[in-house]
């Protein structure tokens, strides 16, 4: 025989279910790429040469309030850099260089997010380019853009010679530098309130 409260357990447990409040999850933001921006910089026989990614994307989802629940992933085209010197840009998705041909994407995908105070955020993550994959710390400033968009700004350095970008006789440091300065600026949309 059964017993009449086995019957009514399934539908208290629906009812605190329901009554329970749910995991929120982090706000999906979406990146505005014609308002975006990644620059590097290096240097050429010790003078500064600027440089850019044309495509990229970013999933962006994580609540300003609570960053610590939340995640950044970007894919850079490895084959759209470019200094705008069109010498220069021919080599660059070239085997000694970026490799565009074996390694089409370069990315970065966060491991740990952690407010500063003041729209300032530390990301923690891994930063992969030709295969090679190291842990980088990247400082972020984001500032509310009106409505419903955000900028996030800022910028590290890297040795490119970590991610083999430069081998063979481009490994001398004397002709290119081994310091690439990453400058980022990107504009999201749907972003969470600061």
């Amino acid at each position: 025989m059964t017993h009449p409260f086995s019957r009514l357990w399934p539908c208290a447990a629906l009812a605190l279910a329901a009554a329970l409040p749910a995991h929120a999850e982090p706000p999906v933001a979406r990146l505005v790429a014609d308002r975006s921006q990644i620059v590097f910089v290096t240097k050429q026989m010790g003078v500064p040469v600027e440089g850019s990614f044309k495509k990229f994307d970013a999933q962006v989802a994580f609540d300003p309030k609570k960053p610590e629940g939340g995640t950044v992933a970007l894919q850079i085209d490895t084959a759209s850099a470019g200094f705008g010197i069109p010498m220069s840009d021919a080599e660059l998705p070239k085997a000694p260089w970026f490799d565009a041909g074996h390694f089409a994407q370069a990315s970065f995908q966060s491991s740990a997010i952690k407010a500063l105070g003041d729209g300032k955020f530390e990301m923690a993550g891994k930063l992969t380019i030709k295969g090679v994959a190291k842990a980088v710390t990247v400082p972020v400033s984001i500032a509310a853009a009106g409505g419903k968009e955000a900028v996030a700004t800022g910028s590290f350095t890297i040795q490119r010679l970590d991610y083999k970008v430069g081998d063979g006789e481009w490994t001398d440091t004397s002709m290119v530098g081994n310091d690439v300065q990453v400058r980022f600026k990107f504009t999201l949309t749907g972003f969470g309130p600061l």
